[in-house]
């Protein structure tokens, strides 16, 4: 397993742990304050809530949204500083209990263990080891790369503004369900992943020469980074236009990493060349031709049926 995929392992679990010890805080303070030795005083109580629940679920959705992923693991950071000076008043007050000083030493080097995993964390990702979409580059955020190119029998100038325009992408990527722009080159994506998941993410155009070339990258804190660029020329002996696409994508960690994987496919050089293939179809007939066991049937797309399929010409 790549480095970063440890990493992002690492930060989903701390950002669920976080999830749980907040909510816990927050429905029972009076447990947690027993269960670390505290004295279970209203002044207790109110701590666990505001001062520890609050702040770690604040902290597990910061993580787990991806937003400022590397601030949040550094402010998690300092709560643990801020609980273990707080165990250690429970540890120095002489009149504490055996066994409310043995469960407070116990909780201490609990918070400590967390403490480490929280600094490997963002050490990791502020070190550049699985780190977030930063905005720049786009070879270093990808751990899968896929290259293909075909010639569609068109004008390029044409090829080339049905391109530009995202919401025509889910006309020829099978993954995708939809693709809304919200202006300004940024665009919203949706895709239905295997075991009834969805999955969603932002990206923005991040440079363009007309009849040239469209780059693009998801934006920082999509749980989908990607990039990539498509680049068009005119093709050869005047046969329309030859297409080249480069795509980086990185899949999350956990479940959801499982289904984009699946939805990528194994071989995501084999699925981009599927893509255009497609693109072929819709920009030289207005329409994909598919065979009655083509997968593309189950969806709602306008499809036309061939009985056998034909191959496709260079």
């Amino acid at each position: 397993m790549a480095g970063s995929d440890r990493t992002w392992r690492l930060v989903d679990g701390l950002g669920i742990f976080s999830l749980g010890l907040g909510t816990a805080q927050l429905v029972a303070p009076g447990a947690m304050n027993r269960l670390v030795g505290a004295k279970d005083t209203q002044a207790n109580r109110a701590v666990q809530r505001w001062l520890g629940g609050a702040r770690e679920i604040a902290a597990g959705i910061g993580i787990e949204t991806r937003r400022s992923t590397t601030g949040w693991l550094w402010a998690r950071v300092a709560g643990d500083v801020l609980d273990v000076s707080l165990l250690g008043l429970v540890l120095a007050d002489p009149w504490r209990r055996p066994d409310e000083r043995r469960r407070a030493a116990a909780a201490t080097v609990a918070v400590l263990g967390v403490t480490a995993a929280d600094i490997t964390a963002a050490l990791r990702l502020s070190r550049g080891a699985g780190r977030e979409t930063d905005g720049r580059g786009t070879g270093d955020m990808a751990d899968i790369e896929a290259k293909a190119m075909i010639t569609v029998n068109r004008p390029l100038g044409e090829v080339f503004r049905f391109w530009h325009d995202v919401e025509n992408l889910p006309q020829f990527m099978a993954h995708l369900q939809s693709v809304r722009s919200l202006g300004g080159g940024r665009s919203r994506w949706r895709a239905k992943a295997p075991a009834g998941m969805e999955i969603e993410w932002e990206a923005e155009i991040t440079g363009e020469e007309i009849d040239e070339y469209i780059a693009w990258r998801s934006v920082a804190g999509a749980r989908v980074q990607n990039s990539g660029e498509v680049r068009f020329r005119p093709a050869p002996g005047d046969r329309g236009t030859e297409i080249r696409v480069r795509l980086h994508y990185r899949p999350p960690a956990g479940k959801l990493g499982a289904a984009v994987a699946k939805l990528f496919g194994e071989e995501p050089g084999q699925q981009v060349r599927d893509d255009l293939r497609r693109f072929k179809q819709v920009m030289e007939t207005g329409e994909v031709v598919r065979s009655e066991a083509s997968p593309e049937g189950t969806t709602t797309r306008r499809l036309i049926a061939q009985r056998p399929a034909q191959p496709l010409p260079a």
